[in-house]
């Protein structure tokens, strides 16, 4: 599994020349195996945070919760994107069909978990060095917003000669570019919100445990509690 990953950050399954003839050559069991791995041993560095807060069973149920639910935050996320692009993708006439389209998002998702993966003991330090829990949120959303980057930049470096037209126009190629643009914002929206309505990840404190909580407000409001929680006092 970690040879796939290695493989894939070297641009090994993204070759350009095989891109433009729409094959894409990715062992899809073994990522989507290690996009579990990744994204659990990421989600325990978030429920770190509650476990030592909370000893007991909510901490550890907290913990639980959190490595279940970050893969599954990326794998709804791919979800319920999946079908725009496809649809994108046919409008434009690209090389891709709709296996080697989700094969891409896949290698993206992995991508991205891969980065936060590495960050799990950035995470985990900060946790273990802080009892603040609007600082550890607010580190864990420029982690997410961080990875997020990296996921979409592997997206828009690789899909633009898959979704070329062949003998499609400068003009066509251009709009090709700007509705993928817009796909990749929805895409980080419905991302975001996704993690707002899948909430708690690291666990408040002075709440008990549950594995989700009322789906009032949203994410933007969140990202400024814990950015005025932090450096407001």
């Amino acid at each position: 599994m970690f040879g796939s990953i290695d493989s894939l950050l070297r641009g090994r399954y993204t070759d350009p020349d095989r891109l433009r003839e729409g094959r894409v050559e990715l062992p899809i069991v073994s990522l989507t195996c290690t996009c579990l791995l990744l994204g659990g041993l990421y989600g325990a560095s978030m429920g770190l945070y509650s476990a030592l807060a909370r000893p007991g069973m909510d901490g550890g149920m907290q913990v639980i919760a959190s490595v279940i639910k970050v893969p599954l935050l990326f794998l709804a996320t791919l979800m319920v994107t999946f079908p725009s692009l496809y649809v994108v993708s046919a409008l434009a006439r690209s090389r891709l069909r709709g296996p080697e389209i989700l094969r891409l998002l896949l290698a993206a998702i992995a991508v991205n978990l891969a980065l936060l993966a590495s960050l799990a003991p950035v995470a985990a330090f900060f946790t273990l060095s802080t009892d603040s829990y609007p600082f550890i949120k607010l580190l864990h959303i420029l982690f997410f917003v961080a990875s997020g980057a990296v996921g979409l930049n592997f997206l828009r470096r690789t899909l633009p000669g898959v979704l070329e037209p062949a003998g499609g126009t400068e003009v066509q190629v251009d709009r090709t570019g700007a509705v993928f643009r817009v796909w990749i914002g929805i895409y980080g929206v419905v991302g975001a919100q996704m993690g707002w309505i899948m909430r708690p990840f690291v666990g408040d404190p002075d709440q008990s445990f549950s594995w989700f909580r009322p789906r009032d407000s949203n994410f933007v409001m969140a990202f400024f509690e814990a950015l005025t929680g932090t450096f407001g006092g």
